[in-house]
């Protein structure tokens, strides 16, 4: 544990960003690895599931490498407010745009509210809701 609030916020703000590059360059252990064991993805306010513990939520990052042709997320304007030393919660924005190997075109404008642990040292999500800012386009994503 550090004594230095903005060291712990930049520890978060790398694991939000952890997973996006994972995602992004198609390398779902690398996602997952901003993510403790036991978290849970939820996207079901966009349309899509909710998968618990890092099985699941692997199996999910798997599925959407196999399914994009080419994707990005931009995450931004984070928050972030302490719960304990090893506890947080807090809230980001993400636009993600893409294209479907199946040439179906994805576009998404949400908020995540994230749920932050401390485990040996790192900052991971242990939580995370995705709920839509505009309407999301997701026609064709089979993932």
């Amino acid at each position: 544990m550090t004594d230095n609030r903005a060291d712990d916020v930049a520890g978060i703000v790398a694991a939000t960003h952890l997973y996006a590059r994972g995602l992004d360059l198609f390398r779902p252990k690398e996602a997952l690895s901003a993510y403790t064991d036991d978290a849970y993805w939820d996207a079901t306010p966009v349309g899509l599931k909710r998968f618990e513990g890092s099985e699941e939520i692997l199996g999910f990052f798997q599925a959407d490498a196999d399914a994009m042709a080419e994707q990005f997320h931009i995450i931004t304007n984070h928050i972030v407010d302490f719960d304990g030393p090893d506890d947080a919660h807090g809230t980001n924005y993400v636009f993600s745009e893409g294209k479907t190997k199946s040439g179906a075109s994805i576009r998404a404008i949400a908020l995540n509210e994230d749920e932050y642990r401390r485990v040996d040292g790192v900052w991971k999500i242990s939580g995370r809701k995705i709920t839509p800012l505009t309407a999301p386009e997701m026609d064709g994503f089979d993932a």
